[in-house]
């Protein structure tokens, strides 16, 4: 059976600047910007390990790589898997409802998209080691 263990938590802002500077002052998070292939940059905090990624909102109407539009607030957060393509065959049998199937991105990291209740969205990534 696969394991799962905390990723990260996604939020959007209108303003990913001033959120991040934000969470810098009040709780001394690091902030970090990384290049995004399709747009402006993400702005990853850490607080005191917690991994918080931070993005803007689409232009109204783009979508992103076919999944559902984004919106400000939480996103969705992550769980951490070491074999996502069992985790996927385990959930699709246990009748979960995938968003996107599992895809590489450059970095090597694969990543889906599972709905739960409530419209929450959860990302499963598989790390490259």
């Amino acid at each position: 059976m696969a394991t799962y263990s905390y990723d990260h938590i996604h939020l959007r802002s209108p303003d990913p600047k001033s959120t991040a500077q934000f969470y810098h002052n009040m709780f001394g998070a690091s902030v970090i910007e990384t290049p995004q292939p399709s747009g402006p940059a993400r702005i990853d905090l850490d607080i005191g390990g917690l991994k918080v990624l931070l993005a803007g909102q689409l232009p109204d109407g783009q979508e992103l790589d076919g999944e559902i539009q984004p919106h400000y607030g939480l996103d969705h957060f992550g769980l951490s898997v070491p074999d996502l393509d069992e985790a996927y065959r385990e959930l699709k049998a246990k009748g979960a409802e995938f968003q996107t199937e599992v895809r590489t991105l450059p970095s090597g990291t694969k990543i889906t998209f599972i709905l739960a209740p409530d419209n929450v969205r959860i990302e499963l990534v598989e790390r490259p080691s």
